[in-house]
């Protein structure tokens, strides 16, 4: 047997047990298939397996094991998935280990975050508590070689060498937990690279990146997403560290979602035990609704839940959950509207499936998934024009207390703040990393201690910076956004010296949208009392008149 038809069946195999899983889940309680049904699945089997069959025997180019690979796990199969819609996806082998990974919110590794900057591995940010944070590495080091291995460049043979990219370089620092690694870096202001000899550790991925008192008495929590399993416990931990408050703001901007689990499990320590926090109807599995099992706990505080464009799937679940039952008012953007739920079967080879298997509904019964009907898979995920400009339209449901809201096309917030808009100048800042490469800059003949403010004299050595980098600016262009620029100066020093926690505080203090959401918490809790008065008239109004 040739190795084209190795590769031939195996397609064959894995396409089948695709479309098996496509059917044979989504039948398991909806009865078998016509005949008629079973033989159009059939002729389109045989249909598709004989153009594969023409484009492996007669394509120009020879189908070597990546062409084909490409062709089967980047090609035929995503493209089949996504016509059904955008969410059901296929993971190869890779993607699935990944998956795994971040799902279980571990990995043994140094615990640091690198990023490509031109033909350098850079490092961004070392994890608080890993091995890279105690032995020193900063962000800004540029990464020479892995174990005595050259990442780029030329090799000890003096031969060149291909370069390393950053999912490359990830690799070689992850391994066995307690397993030596060397990691040479070079540091603006040292003369010669430096070694630093490590051991690897369990690195934990955190949901809750940030959580403090942002103001006496006024918690803030920013939960980036609910990839792992320990989200819900983060919440808690987090709540708890916090100490007493009369009011928290949740950030989910950017949060694209998760585990149904966790948003389930973080829903339900904000509402009364029993409420309702998410129901999900398919067509081959009974409809499931998913109730706060511990329930608040003397959390009665009023919540500002702050979301925008990027807030998806698990995370419009907690937004929605809270709305529906007046618990927290919604501020910020409409949200992304992504309404299905997918189900991850595991197939052969160490590959799986993400099927579309449910729709999910909000407590007052809202469908908040937006069209994808005849629209792209770019436009889909990143042009948000077709999400609908009114409510007119919309599907209208209603909170415990009787007011509006919206299905189809993502949450829509009770306050509209919108985003910060950045400017040319801006843009420019950001694309060139201006102020990560700054801050290392200003670190080698500077020290910053906590009482560190960004005065004249920081500008003007980093209007010098500017020039020296050739970067255009102009007296107006720095103080139009001036206190933008102290704040991201102030960030990346801080980051760089005191770790990340104490950077995002210094982007939370500045950030007009987190000052909006503070400023509303009187009329959240405004809402909560309001509501619970409602409800109580109800329930004493339905109280009586079945006496």
């Amino acid at each position: 047997m040739t190795f084209r038809t190795c590769r031939s069946l195996l397609f064959v195999v894995v396409f089948l047990v695709v479309c098996g899983a496509a059917g044979a889940f989504l039948d398991r309680n909806v009865g078998a298939q016509s005949s008629s049904d079973q033989s159009t699945l059939r002729d389109s089997l045989r249909q598709f397996t004989n153009v594969y069959s023409v484009v492996e025997q007669n394509y120009a180019e020879p189908m070597t094991k990546d062409l084909v690979d490409t062709a089967i796990y980047d090609g035929a199969i995503p493209d089949m998935l996504h016509v059904l819609d955008p969410h059901s996806n296929f993971y190869d082998p890779k993607a699935f280990a990944q998956m795994r990974e971040e799902e279980s919110g571990k990995y043994y590794g140094i615990g640091m975050e690198i990023m490509q900057q031109n033909d350098k591995i850079v490092v961004v940010n070392p994890f608080e508590g890993t091995p890279s944070y105690k032995a020193g590495i900063r962000p800004g080091d540029v990464i020479l070689a892995v174990n005595g291995k050259p990442i780029n460049g030329v090799g000890p043979d003096g031969k060149s060498i291909k370069k390393a990219t950053t999912l490359d370089v990830a690799n070689m620092l992850k391994g066995p937990k307690g397993t030596p690694v060397d990691v040479t870096i070079a540091r603006e202001g040292r003369p010669e690279p430096i070694v630093f000899h490590l051991l690897r550790a369990e690195i934990p991925r955190a949901s809750v990146d940030l959580a403090y008192d942002i103001q006496p008495g006024i918690g803030y929590m920013h939960i980036k997403d609910f990839a792992e399993e320990e989200t819900g416990h983060e919440v808690l931990n987090a709540l708890q560290q916090m100490g007493p408050i009369h009011g928290l703001v949740i950030d989910l901007r950017g949060n694209p979602g998760g585990l149904l689990s966790e948003a389930v499990s973080v829903s339900g320590d904000f509402l009364e035990k029993g409420q309702v926090i998410v129901s999900q109807r398919g067509r081959a599995f009974p409809p499931i609704t998913y109730r706060a099992t511990r329930g608040e706990q003397n959390r009665t505080y009023p919540i500002v839940v702050l979301v925008n464009r990027g807030t998806a799937s698990a995370a419009e679940i907690v937004s929605g959950a809270l709305q529906d039952h007046d618990r927290a008012l919604v501020a910020g953007e409409t949200t992304f509207g992504k309404g299905l739920v997918q189900t991850v079967y595991p197939l052969s080879d160490s590959t799986a499936l993400a099927l579309t298997t449910y729709h999910y509904y909000t407590p007052s019964g809202r469908l908040i998934q937006r069209n994808y009907t005849g629209v792209s898979m770019y436009d889909y995920f990143y042009n948000p024009a077709d999400r609908p400009q009114s409510d007119a339209n919309r599907e209208v449901k209603l909170t415990d207390s009787g007011r509006a809201v919206y299905g189809g096309g993502g949450i829509t917030p009770d306050v509209k703040i919108d985003t910060p808009k950045s400017n040319n100048f801006q843009d420019i800042l950001m694309e060139q990393f201006v102020f990560f490469n700054f801050a290392n800059h200003y670190l080698v003949n500077h020290t910053v201690d906590k009482n560190f403010q960004v005065d004249d004299n920081v500008i003007h050595e980093f209007e010098t910076y500017l020039t020296s980098k050739q970067i255009p600016w102009t007296a107006q262009d720095i103080g139009g956004v001036r206190d933008w620029i102290d704040m991201s100066i102030k960030s990346e020093l801080f980051t760089s010296v005191f770790g990340q926690q104490e950077g995002l505080k210094v982007r939370a203090a500045w950030d007009p949208m987190i000052d909006k959401a503070i400023s509303l918490l009187p009329q959240a809790e405004t809402l909560k009392t309001t509501a619970q008065k409602t409800i109580a008239m109800k329930t004493s109004a339905a109280s009586n008149a079945v006496h």
